[in-house]
């Protein structure tokens, strides 16, 4: 992809914060869009233009994947995933190699956050607490990068078929 095509437009900023309900924080980059073509997940720096540390790089946007992914929570799929962490060390092993791509992912922005440090989101790598975490991070950085993340997606509707998106900003999210 090219890397231009990541920055968000101010049509971008707009069907966000449409999407969030209020004005988005600092995003950093378009990391996937739906595919209508609408953002579903951004980047976001370590810290905040008001001096906030901010762990979550990968973050859910998109209010019709959000809610696929809450109703998923609510399956006991991350209790699963979570005992498997402990039982298969090859999983344990692609879940850790998972959280290091994410902080390299981060890292790449060039910005040191000592308070994030170390810290990614959806519990990497030692648990799994935050499905819309790890799906933002499939989706982010591509499959076969977080194998819990690629496991939760695959098992979502295709949220964007039921009720497509609108076709300008201007229409209801």
């Amino acid at each position: 992809m090219n890397v231009d095509s990541k920055k968000p437009t101010p049509e971008d900023i707009e069907v966000i914060a449409l999407q969030l309900g209020r004005t988005p924080r600092d995003v950093h980059g378009i990391a996937y869009r739906c595919p209508c073509g609408k953002p579903a997940v951004v980047e976001t720096p370590p810290r905040l233009s008001d001096g906030t540390p901010f762990p979550t790089f990968y973050y859910a946007t998109c209010p019709r994947l959000t809610a696929a992914i809450s109703t998923l929570e609510t399956t006991g799929m991350m209790a699963e995933m979570e005992s498997r962490l402990s039982t298969d060390p090859v999983v344990a092993g692609e879940y850790a190699a998972a959280h290091q791509d994410y902080l390299a992912a981060r890292a790449a922005l060039g910005m040191d956050v000592p308070e994030v440090e170390g810290i990614t989101a959806g519990g990497m790598p030692e648990r799994v607490k935050c499905l819309h975490s790890l799906v933002a991070h499939s989706l982010g950085a591509g499959p076969g990068v977080n194998p819990f993340g690629d496991e939760a997606l695959a098992a979502l509707p295709q949220w964007w078929l039921s009720d497509p998106c609108p076709a300008n900003s201007s229409e209801e999210i």
